[in-house]
């Protein structure tokens, strides 16, 4: 009886006290931004607090684009608002009578008295969570000195370069990279030109495991968008850089921005020399016969680059704004190197020789951009770009093979005259609709227009003199032209939101082989659905939910079946009827903030279909191994990865990833099935400690498990980097030094065993050292420019 009548009372006063608390709750609203810059300020800090005491009451973060909205039951208050850089804001002039307070745009003003401090927080490189994509703001780590984009990227989460300089994205190949959100010379596969883009260069790299539709469906394992800095700080501002190391590795670096009311002029030069050596050994067992090759040497290449980037933006109104930029790199390349070869029969060495080569190319580079931004009145991000995107990249290369000692062998040269050509167009739509509501549509249209012309010319000991070789001599063309459509429509509220996407890709692919008249077409239509979603739990935990179907469409060297003679016991040829891969992924993300720490955590899933694998055929009369790439059935991927940091004193910090995923492939080629399955890991952790007299040391371990391959494995490797820093003139010089693979333990082996043969292959790079000095003008920073690359 008394349980009866007591729960109702206890009930009708929950309610009535409910009822006052949202009778007398205010929801206040508004937009940050940056008074300088008039940029807007994510995750600026919004606190409600007490009138007489002080006290906070509640407090709340700013979205990506700087809006915030938060609920007080208060009746007497202020707001405070502060971000790190800035002068903290009171705002107290508001009617607390009404229950909806919209306190419009909020201007911060630059602190100059915290802005040595924020660039002491901002020099250590840092991960930032969006709905779709992770954001690794690339700070002055110290081992970045001498770093190349490329290099670089072996320091995001998530992203692994091997020796080779292949990228993957959580062990997966099949990676896009987009310099600015758009193809890039300097990111293409066939331009090696990754090096030209450097440390200093880059403002931040964007992960994107599952992109919106907005993006190219192009890359199965994802995309990386390389971001680069362009000032728009008043004034005449910037740096210059000097740096050297070795093996040869000195370069000099300038960068200069001028902005004014109506123009932003922008500028970057670099030029150097770099060495980059690298030490080889292989071994070809035939079992058959019980023969084997064995090989070793190291091939070098030098190379003298320069780089210059020149752009401006020009503010026609407060809405309307046309860029225009050019970007030309060229390089010399010489290649010279020595390879020794022994031939044994039944474990009796039979017969050595040497092979010389000398290799010189020269590739130039260009590459020039038109935008158009239109900015609607109502919304400063409800927008429309039109841009287009014209690209070049040729190189001409000599090479001559001199063979001495006891071998049957022919000398031989060779001449490659490449040329590709690629123009991309774009249009995009973008209209938030609410704070909270957001459509984008657009359409896309590239053009890649590519041709290698290959000659090969024996030496005739009968007439003393080269003649073509017609079974290696080729002209290969390529023309691929992709159009695009998308939209997008997204919700996002200060707890959850979601994003659903929508692509439709049409492919025209044509190549033809001249000297044959061999001719491959294929034309395909394709959708590409994405969904995300993310959900606020509390301030410090938030859940990421993604899908994303993707394609990887095979590239000039994939398709081209001819590559390479440098090593006649080792080719590696393309394959014209390749077809692309289809990944369909999937993941799960969770966001902690801990204080000192913090930590993510997801769990992934891809599944890819008409895989493309490099696979080892081995021809038992000659004993020379091709490696061709063919379409071999499915790959099924599951993992788990792990980022975290860690603050537990001022002055250490500690930084670190974890990969590990498990793989099952099924496919047959030729009758030989290749099912099987294994598993991989990798982990980096970082550690930054600060000394007096502003001195900070910073040492990263790296480990790479082994794995196994279709036909063999590859091993694994351990390696560590460090750096010494030293600032000078309250920051505006720093000398850094830095070291790249301590222990020179970067090795990276690879072996196929089956019935018939034995192969073994060893690669090493070697340790570096690198010395750099940066000096920052006007109201720039000291960076630090390189050139270095791969």
């Amino acid at each position: 009886m008394i349980q009866k009548t007591l729960i109702p009372i206890l009930y009708f006063i929950f309610t009535f006290f409910v009822q006052a608390q949202t009778k007398n709750a205010h929801v206040l609203l508004g937009q940050i931004k940056d008074k300088t810059t008039q940029s807007d300020i994510p995750y600026a800090s919004i606190l409600i607090k007490d009138t007489q005491t002080q006290k906070v009451h509640n407090g709340t973060t700013s979205n990506d684009k700087g809006a915030f909205s938060i609920t007080t039951t208060a009746s007497s208050f202020y707001v405070e608002i502060s971000f790190l850089g800035f002068k903290t804001k009171t705002i107290t002039d508001f009617n607390s009578s009404q229950s909806r307070i919209n306190l419009g745009t909020i201007w911060l003003e630059e602190d100059s008295q915290q802005l040595e401090a924020v660039q002491v927080r901002a020099e250590k490189s840092k991960t930032q969570f969006k709905l779709d994509k992770k954001v690794f703001n690339v700070g002055k780590d110290i081992a970045s000195t001498g770093m190349s984009a490329l290099e670089v990227l072996n320091n995001v989460p998530s992203v692994n370069v091997n020796i080779e300089g292949e990228v993957s994205l959580r062990g997966s190949n099949g990676v896009q990279i987009l310099v600015d959100g758009k193809p890039s010379i300097l990111s293409d596969d066939s331009s090696n030109a990754l090096g030209t883009i450097t440390a200093d260069m880059i403002e931040s790299i964007e992960v994107i495991t599952n992109p919106s539709a907005k993006y190219d469906a192009e890359g199965t394992a994802g995309l990386l968008n390389i971001v680069l800095k362009k000032e728009e700080k008043r004034g005449i501002n910037g740096s210059v850089s000097l740096n050297t190391g070795t093996p040869d590795n000195h370069s000099v670096g300038v960068s200069l921005n001028r902005r004014t009311e109506k123009f932003n002029l922008f500028t970057q030069l670099g030029g150097g020399h770099r060495s980059m050596p690298r030490d080889n050994k292989n071994s070809n067992l035939n079992k058959v016969n019980n023969q084997k090759v064995e090989s070793y040497g190291t091939n070098y290449r030098n190379e003298t680059f320069f780089n210059f980037i020149l752009g401006t933006d020009y503010h026609i109104d407060d809405y309307n704004t046309l860029t225009l930029s050019g970007n030309f790199a060229y390089e010399w390349e010489d290649q010279p190197s020595k390879t020794y070869y022994q031939l044994y029969q039944n474990d009796i060495l039979e017969s050595k020789w040497e092979r010389e080569e000398e290799t010189s190319a020269e590739n130039p580079k260009w590459q020039y951009e038109f935008n158009y931004k239109k900015e609607f009145k109502n919304n400063k991000d409800h927008v429309l770009l039109v841009s287009a995107l014209g690209r070049f990249f040729g190189k001409e290369t000599d090479s001559e093979f001199e063979n001495s000692g006891n071998t049957t062998q022919t000398d031989q040269e060779t001449n490659t005259d490449f040329q590709q050509a690629d123009y991309t167009f774009k249009l995009d739509y973008t209209n938030p609709i609410t704070d909270a509501y957001t459509l984008e549509a657009g359409s896309q249209y590239v053009i890649n227009d590519v041709g290698n012309n290959y000659e090969v010319r024996d030496y005739n000991n009968t007439n003393n003199s080269f003649e073509i070789d017609p079974n290696l001599t080729n002209n290969f063309e390529y023309n691929q032209k992709v159009l695009a459509f998308y939209g997008t429509g997204a919700y996002e509220a200060n707890q959850w939101g979601v994003k659903l996407g929508l692509r439709l890709e049409h492919t025209n692919l044509q190549t033809l082989l001249t000297n044959t008249n061999e001719d491959n077409q294929q034309n395909y239509t394709d959708f590409f659905p994405t969904v995300h979603t993310s959900y606020k739990i509390s301030t410090n935990f938030s859940l990421q939910a993604g899908y994303s179907r993707r394609i990887y469409r095979p590239r000039l060297w994939d398709l081209n079946p001819f590559f390479s003679i440098r090593d006649n016991f080792n080719i590696r040829v393309g394959n014209p009827n390749l077809l692309p891969e289809y990944t369909d992924s999937y993941e799960l993300t969770a966001v902690y903030d801990l204080g000192k720490a913090s930590m993510n955590t997801s769990i992934y899933n891809r599944y890819t279909t008409d895989v493309m694998e490099r696979i080892f055929l081995f021809d038992e009369n000659s004993n020379v191994t091709t490696t061709s790439p063919f379409n071999i059935g499915t790959k099924n991927t599951t993992g788990v990865e792990v980022n975290g940091k860690y603050s537990p004193l001022k002055w250490l910090t500690f930084n670190g990833d974890f990969n590990w995923n498990y793989f099952s492939r099924e496919g047959v080629y030729d009758t030989q099935n290749f099912d099987f399955s294994g598993d991989s890991w990798s982990s980096r952790v970082t550690s930054k400690i600060g000394f007096p007299s502003d001195i900070d040391i910073e040492l990263t371990g790296n480990y790479r498990s082994k794995y196994k391959t279709i036909q063999g494995q590859t091993s694994g490797f351990a390696f560590m980097d460090m750096g010494l820093r030293k600032k000078l003139l309250k920051g505006k010089a720093v000398i850094n030094i830095a070291v790249r693979d301590v222990f020179a333990s970067r090795i990276q082996e690879s072996t196929v065993n089956n019935s018939s043969r034995y192969q073994y292959s060893f690669g090493q790079r070697g340790r570096f050292f690198t010395l750099g000095f940066s000096y920052g003008f006007g109201k720039g920073e000291a960076m630090t420019y390189s050139g270095k690359r791969r």
